[in-house]
């Protein structure tokens, strides 16, 4: 029996000129539209029945101003048809006149069509599949006389004027580039599991979900849909060499992003969507004025200790060393137009031997490179590693005589490689003798960790640089992928050296459990610019993205392209947040625990996207990782202010020491990635530092004054 749909009203609010209200949507009784991928030709595509207005937008305008050129054309030569050719040149004119007018026709309803509803609600635009198949048919005809127009092109026995001949030969170019580009747009909407999908869905509503046929179908879309990601990933990485490290690490991402897009049904449109009105919620919320109580403790939270002053200027201090282990690539970045003279004239004056070095620097510009930003004498680098593999990363070894320490500098995500190490998420249990019993960490970072651990400890490195410099102390630093390998190397080295220090810049947020970032807050120093999205990504901040992402597009009830212009509007020219409907635009709790009919449709079909295909990961089920966080105490530098100029501009930042729970929900912003980037947390910290030594030297002066007085 086929359930029904009833529909229920949300309470609406009004607020300004917009109605703040839940659109009519159905509520579930039974079985609730699906949204929003949709399904032509028997198989699901990775494009939404929404998707269709501005790339048809952009056809309708090229193919009116194209038909206007052809209507032009026909006109002023209508009657002068008669030259060697000009029969079928009357003939092709004619019919592709005929041809794009039934083509603009099905290109503008269909625009229309896509115009119509909201994400959620596809109902007024389910006549659209019938208006592609209808305009996909009109590609046979357009098909056939290009190829027509082109045979006329070619023909050396055609006499017609010049002219004329050069409007067909861009007739027939446009022609072709139109029907490239739209072989192009359906490869890269084809969905490799559409078909497994529309399967599942046909099945019978009523079907008995523990039966063996079942399950045994769920097994099946799960290994495809794992085996789709393997090969997308391997393609992805089909430039460097592969290994039977390389193969577990593809299987293992895989299975995380099969896992994690399991119980999605949205196409990319609608995560961009999402995005932007969670960016603009978000400043909403962050523009409301605060009570005073918050006031209060968020200024006693910003007050800048003596503490924070010391940890701040020896951050600012090793971030140099961080950023130097990115070699070459970051001192070109930082120095665009000087690097490159500046390496050859000084790269080659001092080489190290062999021993000195592990993997390949050509011309020397790494080693170059960590001198000039370092600052150091080649004397000072006790072991270089360029060596660069999955779990397995460069790193130098250095006598820093400025604060008497041995630093041993790891470098962030700068290859493929490396990335598959960032992307090996999964947990894995950390033992450390009379310490901890248990202690949960990211894999991939954990192995790149041990690999730097053995040569360190094995290989005699930090022997060595005791044996040089006895009375130095350890410090071990290191920025995005760096910070957490040299946080967890601090933790497996923290019984043998108790007196080390690491300084973690920018770290991913997902590295240990709760426990061992407690343990680690004695030894450890965590530096997070702004709204740096790699500090809050984990597997459970991701999850709540997703959560939040359905949440708001299924309650917003504004067509997708009106989303996408504002947002693309707001994020590039600014103004203020679009008062588009959500959960917080004043709606009373009981609305808010009404269940969303993008959730009823992920709980209940477990996704027309990936249908779920496991009971464990519907979306409203409790978290299946494991939380984990940042390692050590946490200094949080925001940006305070900035006077911006056509020639210059002027930040400010402010620095307060924060919690790792803090961090848990990824912030939308133009500046989620920018915050991360290494220059942009060593100007923080240069800026914050030379504040403080101004503001010192501000305080002598001024008591030197009142002495004299």
């Amino acid at each position: 029996m086929v359930a029904r749909l009833g529909r229920r009203r949300a309470p609406c609010f009004s607020e300004g000129k917009v109605c703040l209200c839940v659109s009519s949507v159905p509520l579930l009784t039974g079985r609730v539209p699906r949204m929003p991928g949709m399904v032509i030709f028997g198989r699901r595509w990775a494009i939404a029945s929404d998707d269709f207005v501005f790339p048809g937008a952009f056809e309708l305008f090229i193919r009116m101003i194209w038909w206007i050129g052809i209507l032009v054309l026909y006109s002023i030569h209508k009657g002068r048809f008669n030259c060697t050719g000009g029969g079928l040149l009357h003939s092709y004119l004619l019919v592709l006149l005929i041809l794009l007018a039934a083509i603009i026709c099905a290109v503008s309803a269909i625009v229309y069509i896509s115009m119509q509803g909201t994400i959620s609600n596809p109902g007024p635009r389910k006549s659209l599949p019938k208006l592609l198949y209808t305009r996909l048919g009109l590609y046979i005809p357009e098909l056939v006389w290009a190829v027509v127009g082109a045979i006329w092109v070619s023909d050396t026995d055609v006499r017609c004027e010049r002219t004329v001949v050069n409007a067909v030969f861009g007739t027939v170019v446009a022609s072709w580039v139109i029907i490239i580009f739209t072989v192009i747009a359906v490869v890269i909407v084809f969905d490799p599991l559409g078909g497994k999908k529309t399967l599942y869905l046909a099945d019978d509503i009523n079907r008995n979900l523990e039966s063996s046929q079942s399950g045994q179908l769920f097994y099946n879309v799960k290994k495809t849909a794992t085996r789709v990601w393997e090969t997308r990933i391997r393609l992805l990485c089909c430039c460097i060499m592969q290994d039977d490290d390389h193969r577990v690490a593809f299987t293992s991402i895989a299975e995380l992003f099969r896992i994690y897009f399991s119980d999605t049904d949205m196409v990319p449109t609608d995560i961009a969507a999402g995005l932007t009105l969670l960016h603009q919620e978000q400043d909403k919320v962050e523009n409301c004025p605060k009570d005073p109580e918050e006031v209060l403790c968020h200024s006693s939270l910003s007050h800048v200790t003596d503490d924070l002053d010391i940890e701040l200027e020896n951050a600012a201090h090793y971030m140099q060393f961080a950023a130097a282990a990115y070699g070459w690539p970051y001192y070109i970045y930082t120095n665009p137009f000087t690097a490159l003279c500046k390496l050859n004239g000084d790269c080659c004056r001092n080489s190290p031997t062999d021993s000195d070095m592990v993997g390949s620097d050509r011309l020397n510009f790494h080693f170059g490179s960590i001198l000039k930003i370092t600052g150091l004498q080649y004397r000072d680098f006790i072991h270089i590693s360029f060596h660069n593999k999955i779990f397995e990363i460069p790193f130098f070894v250095a006598l820093d005589h400025k604060k008497e320490a041995i630093v041993v500098a790891v470098r962030g995500t700068l290859s493929f490689e490396d990335l598959l190490t960032d992307l090996s998420a999964e947990c894995e249990d950390l033992v450390l003798e009379d310490v901890l019993e248990n202690g949960f960490v990211h894999k991939g970072i954990t192995q790149a960790a041990n690999y730097i651990y053995r040569r360190l400890i094995n290989d005699g490195i930090l022997n060595q640089a005791f044996t040089i410099a006895p009375e130095y102390k350890l410090v071990i630093v290191g920025h995005s992928l760096g910070g957490g390998t040299a946080s967890i190397l601090a933790i497996m080295l923290r019984n043998s050296f108790p007196t080390l220090r690491c300084y973690a810049f920018s770290p991913p947020g997902g590295l240990l459990s709760k426990s061992l970032a407690d343990y680690s807050k004695c030894f450890i120093v965590s530096v997070i610019v702004g709204k740096d999205l790699v500090a809050r990504l984990s597997m459970p901040s991701m999850e709540d993205l997703k959560r939040r992402i359905v949440r708001i597009v299924a309650n917003c009830n504004r067509p997708k392209y009106q989303i996408l212009l504002y947002g693309c509007w707001y994020e590039v020219f600014g103004g203020d947040p679009d008062n588009f409907p959500t959960e917080l635009d004043g709606r009373n709790q009981d609305a808010l625990t009404q269940p969303l009919l993008a959730e009823q449709s992920l709980m209940m079909h477990r996704s027309p996207s990936y249908n779920a295909l496991e009971d464990e990961s519907p979306l409203n089920s409790p978290p299946q990782y494991p939380h984990l966080y940042l390692p050590g105490k946490i200094i949080h530098i925001v940006e305070e202010a900035s006077s911006r100029r056509w020639c210059s501009s002027d930040v400010k930042y402010t620095a307060r020491w924060s919690k790792e729970t803090a961090f848990s929900n990824i912030l939308i912003s133009p500046k989620m990635i920018t915050d991360h980037m290494p220059d942009v947390v060593l100007k923080a910290l240069n800026s914050l530092t030379e504040e403080k030594a101004s503001c010192i030297t501000c305080q002598i002066e001024r008591d030197f004054h009142t002495n004299i007085v």
